[in-house]
């Protein structure tokens, strides 16, 4: 599986963006999928993650409210609506995809993800 991120830009505090994740090699409708980001000099961190049926929806603390994770199955791509952006939400944004959602959400299973994708930087002037 190849993860393409796209979406990302410069843009000014209090604007939205929306990322997409486009999948291709085969179909991740049986994968549980998330975002990521990482800031310069930073670890990088678990944003939002939404299961293979999009039933369910997770986010950090830092996402919830102003972020919006959904997915396509049919068009094999994961989305995340990001709003009212901040200086502090500038990183390279990930998307992943995992079999098992704990996976993606807890910090120390990480390195489990089986699929990464290359990033796609946000960057909020303010």
């Amino acid at each position: 599986v190849q993860l393409q991120a796209s979406g990302g830009g410069l843009v000014q505090a209090g604007d939205s963006l929306r990322l997409s994740c486009a999948a291709s090699g085969r179909t991740v409708s049986s994968y549980n999928m998330g975002w990521f980001r990482q800031a310069p000099g930073k670890q990088r961190e678990f944003v939002a993650a939404i299961s293979w049926s999009g039933g369910s929806t997770y986010y950090a603390d830092s996402a919830k409210g102003r972020f919006t994770i959904s997915r396509d199955n049919a068009k094999n791509t994961v989305y995340l609506q990001v709003n009212s952006l901040k200086p502090e939400d500038t990183a390279v944004y990930y998307c992943a995809a995992a079999r098992t959602i704990a996976v993606i959400i807890q910090a120390n299973l990480h390195k489990r993800v089986d699929y990464w994708g290359q990033g796609t930087q946000v960057t909020v002037s303010s």
